[in-house]
């Protein structure tokens, strides 16, 4: 059988949209092009109204292109609004997050022919990301993710270790740990497991493995994580994202976000001092209800001078069933997109600034693709000389050539 995946949203959809590729592929399925596919599935995501409606084009699409396709639709979306995505052409099966982890099961007959194992270039991955936990308790007034996701559920840290130790063995030489509130790790398991027990557990193995720890809330980042991650000696990749969403203490609170911007200052200012080459991401929304010039102006004031490096920046989107959605003083689409543009500049510049004191450096990198791009530790991507194989371990010294970041390989760490 020929499959595809087609994945939006979130670490944690990508996470099992790996997941699913190794199923296929052990059941003897031969990844190709949603086009060509027989079977195609489609794992959507739900944040925002955009998100929704790029999920059903591109349904549309498979469908158009490929009218012979079965079309299997999972993820958030396909939970929130199970009848209207079956209603879509070629869907064949929705399948709710609940039940995603058995879908190629579900879809598959019988146990199929024994297959080809999952290796690092699957599904054009190098890395290995890893959902360590899904679901999650909190109630962000904006977010309707709970509802599509659940509780929070981890996985017990020796079935970690387990995972580790098998996609290491694969030849994965990093792995991303993600999750939907992945700071509420353990908090549901029997023994009162935390993320930083975790970490720990990770570090202590004798495995050949570089962590990236995925998205941290604010109040989930602690100085115990920060400091094991700078005295790991390269284990955990010096690379954070932490969500701010807003300067304005006003609107957090109406966003249900549970610090204020002096918090998360102090957070950033001691990754930074603590961790001065790091990357540290944030995702900021515009246009919340009630947003006022006062309100976006905090975001003007503080992003600029903060050591942020790179912002995702999000228009607010009324999701059905969430708080927010029901608030009056809603913002017109031309004021939200105005404030988003402003808000991207200023993370342009960010990136901007963060490329220029990298250049000169010298760091640890892992090889792409076809060998012509790296990551480095601290998250930037880097094209060097074509010569070297994928997954292929470098020190490269960093260049800016314009508005492109080049490196010069010297040698493996």
């Amino acid at each position: 059988m020929k499959y595809a995946i087609v994945t939006f949203g979130c670490r944690v959809n990508q996470a099992e949209s790996m997941r699913m590729e190794e199923a296929f592929l052990a059941r003897g399925g031969m990844a190709t092009a949603a086009a060509d596919a027989d079977l195609v599935v489609v794992n959507t995501c739900s944040v925002t109204a955009s998100a929704d409606q790029g999920a059903r084009q591109a349904i549309r699409r498979i469908a158009r292109d490929n009218p012979a396709s079965r079309i299997v639709v999972t993820g958030c979306y396909a939970t929130r609004c199970e009848a209207d995505v079956a209603a879509l052409p070629n869907v064949v099966r929705v399948v709710r997050n609940r039940e995603k982890d058995t879908l190629v099961e579900r879809v598959t007959d019988g146990d199929g022919p024994c297959g080809a194992a999952i290796e690092p270039g699957v599904a054009g991955r190098t890395a290995f990301t890893l959902r360590v936990q899904t679901g999650c308790e909190e109630r962000c007034a904006y977010c309707i993710i709970p509802s599509t996701r659940g509780g929070g559920r981890s996985l017990p840290i020796d079935d970690v270790v387990r995972e580790v130790t098998r996609v290491s063995a694969a030849g994965f030489k990093e792995v991303a740990l993600t999750g939907v509130h992945l700071g509420s790790y353990g908090r549901d398991l029997p023994s009162p497991w935390t993320l930083i027990d975790l970490l720990r557990a990770l570090e202590r193995m004798d495995a050949d493995v570089v962590f990236r720890i995925s998205s941290l809330e604010p109040m989930d980042c602690t100085p115990a994580i920060v400091d094991l991650v700078a005295s790991s000696g390269g284990r955990f990749a010096p690379h954070f994202h932490l969500p701010l969403q807003h300067a304005s203490d006003r609107m957090l609170a109406a966003m249900r976000r549970p610090y204020t911007l002096d918090d998360y200052r102090r957070l950033v200012d001691a990754v930074h001092a603590r961790l001065p080459d790091a990357s540290i991401g944030s995702d900021m929304i515009v246009g919340f209800p009630g947003e006022t010039d006062e309100d976006f102006g905090a975001n003007v004031d503080y992003l600029p001078s903060s050591p942020l490096t790179h912002l995702h920046v999000f228009p607010y989107s009324d999701r059905p069933g969430t708080e927010a959605s029901s608030m009056r003083e809603k913002l017109d689409g031309i004021t939200i997109r105005d404030r988003g543009m402003q808000l991207r500049q200023i993370g342009a510049g960010l990136t901007r600034r963060f490329h220029a004191s990298q250049s000169g450096t010298t760091r640890r990198a892992l090889t792409l693709e076809d060998g012509s791009l790296v990551v480095t530790d601290n998250y930037l991507k880097i094209r060097i000389p074509p010569g070297l194989p994928r997954n292929q371990r470098v020190m490269v010294q960093i260049k800016e050539d314009g508005a492109t970041l080049r490196g010069v390989v010297f040698s493996e760490p």
